[in-house]
């Protein structure tokens, strides 16, 4: 299950970058966090822009509502989503991405 959490402006979302993918893309979930692959090389802050603007895109939000909020020089980063609430986050996650699997 991706890991959303409630945040005092809106929600948080765990996300496992990939960065220098041939395209750009949700890839699903991956331990617990959404895998997105982008295009972008891991340097100078241009891969978590991109990170940004396929999240933004992909989550129907306006891309100055989406901010990585930890973990800028790691894969695993944290997201902040303005003005959305965890559950509202949940459920369009679980939309795009679908249930987890039974049994989890």
């Amino acid at each position: 299950m991706i890991a959303v959490s409630p945040h005092a402006e809106g929600a948080t979302l765990a996300v496992r970058a990939q960065p220098g993918a041939k395209k750009s893309a949700v890839l699903g979930e991956q331990a617990g966090a959404l895998k997105v692959a982008v295009t972008a090389p891991p340097q100078d802050g241009r891969a978590n822009a991109a990170l940004v603007d396929v999240l933004a895109e992909w989550l129907g939000v306006r891309r100055s509502r989406v901010e990585v909020l930890a973990g800028a020089t790691s894969r695993n980063k944290v997201f902040l989503v303005r003005g959305v609430s965890a559950a509202d986050l949940a459920g369009r996650l679980q939309t795009r991405v679908g249930p987890p699997p039974e049994g989890r």
